[in-house]
């Protein structure tokens, strides 16, 4: 068995990214606004791949740290990494990762991602590359339909979306009944078809490129056992049986504590 040391990044091509995370991402969905694409190499097989681009809804993101310009900050859309890789090769991706993002895109001041425990995990890997958590909410974005089918709240009250028509029809319904009059939409429809958020949270992380943005955060920063407290602690969309304490320190990076050795999907900001 190879070690975390023996993969290599390097930048792809969106086309080639995309393969990835549609092969091996547990949504099987790429972000269409990704503009930034490394690619995770093994023995010179592309595993993994990792997605940058601008926020959906930049209007809530770009507050969380004051003075930020709308340029100078970057979410990381999806990571995809194959049972191929490994052991701890995401928590060693993410920091070469953010290595070639100082160096290749030096106005960017720092990355925000956001962790679904709602159907995967609770940021593990993101705990030990040295982001720190800054938001806990209890998922209301990912809905699952009585077959099982699952989306999220933005895809399913977009109406300019072609796959809420899909989904619409699935519960035999027309979109037109509860279009209001503004041409915006609700959940109405596929509550009243029996879909139900997913049960799990959704956890808020920030890595800062530049260490003086950290200064000008304007959420708190959430110590790990926070997420044990809240019983956010999440494993493959399951809970967790051990303590979030058992993989990573209480406190974050910076403010005392070791760094821990040990995934994705885009919503709205969360509140802290």
């Amino acid at each position: 068995m190879g070690s975390a040391k023996d993969i290599i990044l390097r930048p792809i091509s969106r086309r080639d990214a995309d393969a990835v995370v549609k092969r091996v991402h547990y949504s099987g969905k790429v972000v269409n606004n990704s503009q930034f694409h490394i690619g995770v190499f093994y023995h010179g097989t592309l595993e993994g791949a990792m997605q940058f681009g601008p926020s959906l809804d930049k209007r809530k993101i770009q507050p969380l740290v004051s003075g930020t310009l709308w340029n100078e900050f970057i979410e990381l859309n999806r990571m995809a990494f194959s049972e191929a890789l490994p052991r701890n090769s995401e928590s060693r991706a993410l920091g070469v990762a953010m290595r070639i993002l100082r160096k290749h895109a030096p106005h960017l001041q720092w990355v925000i991602s956001f962790a679904d425990g709602a159907q995967c995990g609770d940021g593990t890997i993101y705990r030990a590359a040295g982001f720190v958590l800054t938001g806990i909410k209890e998922n209301d974005q990912i809905w699952r339909a009585p077959g099982g089918e699952v989306t999220t709240r933005m895809v399913a009250t977009d109406t300019r979306r072609p796959e809420r028509a899909r989904l619409l029809s699935r519960v035999t319904v027309t979109k037109g009944q509860y279009a209001k009059e503004t041409g915006a939409a609700s959940m109405k429809p596929f509550i009243d078809a029996g879909w139900q958020p997913v049960s799990g949270f959704q956890l808020r992380y920030i890595y800062f490129l530049d260490p003086t943005a950290r200064e000008r955060l304007t959420v708190p920063i959430l110590p790990f056992s926070e997420i044990d407290r809240r019983g956010a602690g999440m494993y493959k969309g399951q809970s967790r049986a051990a303590s979030i304490d058992g993989d990573a320190p209480g406190v974050q990076p910076g403010e005392g504590g070791s760094i821990p050795t040990a995934a994705l999907q885009n919503f709205a900001s969360l509140d802290s």
